[in-house]
């Protein structure tokens, strides 16, 4: 599931914002189930964080300059 910036960057806002809705709904469900896993649970976590934030930066970048890929 991890993804490279450059391959983020590669797709069109709409499939960035579901994949962005998928993944908080994903790290929503990780923590609801809390500590019953541990060393799966906190990697798996950290990933989904990360390419939330990479999601959000690229949105982001596209929403400042006007990218016309939306």
């Amino acid at each position: 599931m991890k993804k490279a910036i450059t391959e983020i960057r590669g797709e069109d806002s709409k499939e960035l914002k579901a994949k962005l809705n998928d993944l908080r709904k994903e790290q929503f469900e990780l923590r609801f189930r809390g500590a019953a896993a541990t060393g799966a649970k906190s990697s798996r976590s950290r990933e989904i964080r990360r390419t939330v934030a990479r999601i959000m930066m690229v949105l982001g970048d596209r929403a400042r300059t006007g990218d016309k890929k939306q």
